[in-house]
């Protein structure tokens, strides 16, 4: 059976267009507001090649699984499972050591980083807004697709949890990205001086690293 293509109607769209999320693999087509649905399926059944050559380039899924390696930062953490230790996961230098069933492990080591993050992020944001200043109400993680953090007119900031596997200048840069945000609730001229001002360093570098390898963290713990 062919992959599901998800319809994505646009009211900008002027025609039927095709993509591939980098992050999922998904197929999307998306259609103008008052285009006809089927004749874009239509079109896009002609497009698997297409579709199948894009996908074949994504990154290949890594999952959380006994010896595999996860990046952590700078450093990389080596998944230690031994079915007779307990079930809580604990770090032991650059190994993760878990034990009890293996359904269910990848779950636990991601409930681990989870909580890492949200502790280190955490640390993070309040030494950045130290430097600029201002006040963060609150601090969360999740798991979102498109965007590696976001800041709330409230002050509340919430970060990917998976910026705890990129390399610490990417993960520092983006912290001090959404605590400027805190003075410019916009990406003018001022707030790009307040992001590199917080940071104390140009922030180029780490988001070109997030345009080149930011979905490949995504593949990161996944199956298939």
């Amino acid at each position: 059976m062919a992959p599901a293509i998800r319809i994505v109607r646009h009211a900008r769209a002027r025609r039927a267009r095709l993509s591939i999320d980098p992050t999922s693999g998904e197929a999307r087509l998306t259609v103008p507001a008052r285009g006809s649905v089927n004749a874009a399926l239509r079109w896009a059944e002609t497009q698997r090649a297409w579709i199948a050559a894009q996908q074949s380039r994504l990154p290949e899924p890594r999952p959380f699984a006994p010896g595999a390696e996860i990046p952590f930062g700078d450093t990389r953490l080596i998944v230690d499972w031994d079915a007779a230790l307990p079930r809580r996961v604990t770090r032991d230098g650059d190994r993760l050591v878990c034990g009890g069933p293996a359904d269910g492990l990848a779950r636990r080591i991601t409930t681990w980083l989870r909580r890492e993050a949200l502790n280190i992020l955490s640390g993070d944001t309040a030494y950045y807004a130290a430097r600029a200043g201002v006040v963060v109400t609150q601090v969360t993680v999740g798991d979102p697709r498109g965007r590696w953090g976001s800041c709330a007119a409230s002050g509340a900031i919430r970060y990917s949890w998976r910026l705890v596997l990129a390399p610490e200048h990417v993960r520092r840069a983006t912290v001090a990205h959404e605590v400027a945000h805190r003075l410019h609730m916009d990406h003018s001229p001022a707030f790009h001086a307040a992001a590199a001002r917080i940071l104390g360093d140009d922030p180029a570098p780490a988001r070109v690293w997030l345009r080149t390898h930011g979905a490949a963290l995504h593949w990161i713990g996944r199956d298939v």
